[in-house]
């Protein structure tokens, strides 16, 4: 009896759970504490690469501000996008076009009042559930320009140079707002074929011993 009385409540447990609505505050907890996935696809980008990608962030963050905030951004760089359809390049890039000239800060705040190393309106901090003082919180901040960059993929109809686009807004500062994220992506990738030419050159020298 005792068994089926745990049986019946581990059900109706699961059957809470199954029929819960989402909540924007579960995607928020999910993409903060979300890690690499067990199982990749063929389109997924793999852990070791996200590293990769990870180190080189940190070196173009360094030529924007100290070596340890530029080391705790990359890492939240790719924190906040595992688990997520972003690779850990597309929050750094946005975050160098808003506030790289900026020195990366956390208190950035412009003429209009966006906030934050990622710049979000007060507004749009709260569409996300957070108040206009947690953009000044690096790690919030870059939850909420996740949250945010999902609404303009949306928007763009899963056209993600399009959402990083309608991130800035529209018309001509937008247009010169994507030429900036083309640059700043062609330098990362531009590091990033340097080191893996340099690991492949270790691997062959290696190899040859």
């Amino acid at each position: 009896m005792r068994k089926k009385l745990i049986y019946l409540t581990c059900m109706l447990l699961l059957t809470a759970c199954e029929n819960a609505p989402f909540k924007l505050t579960e995607l928020q907890s999910a993409t903060s504490l979300a890690t690499e996935p067990s199982i990749l696809d063929s389109s997924s980008i793999s852990l070791i690469q996200r590293k990769k990608q990870q180190a080189v962030i940190e070196s173009a963050f360094s030529r924007k501000t100290s070596p340890e905030r530029a080391h705790k951004l990359a890492v939240i760089c790719f924190e906040k996008t595992a688990g997520t359809v972003f690779m850990p390049f597309d929050l750094a890039e946005i975050a160098l076009a808003e506030t790289g000239g900026h020195h990366l800060s956390s208190r950035a705040t412009s003429v209009r009042g966006a906030r934050g190393v990622w710049q979000l309106m007060p507004a749009r901090a709260k569409s996300h559930g957070y108040s206009p003082d947690d953009m000044n919180d690096d790690s919030k901040c870059a939850e909420a320009a996740v949250c945010e960059l999902y609404d303009k993929l949306e928007m763009a109809q899963g056209n993600l140079e399009r959402a990083k686009k309608f991130y800035c807004g529209q018309g001509p500062q937008a247009n010169a707002y994507i030429k900036k994220i083309h640059s700043i992506r062609q330098e990362m990738l531009a590091e990033l074929n340097v080191q893996n030419d340099k690991l492949a050159m270790l691997d062959t020298t290696s190899r040859v011993r």
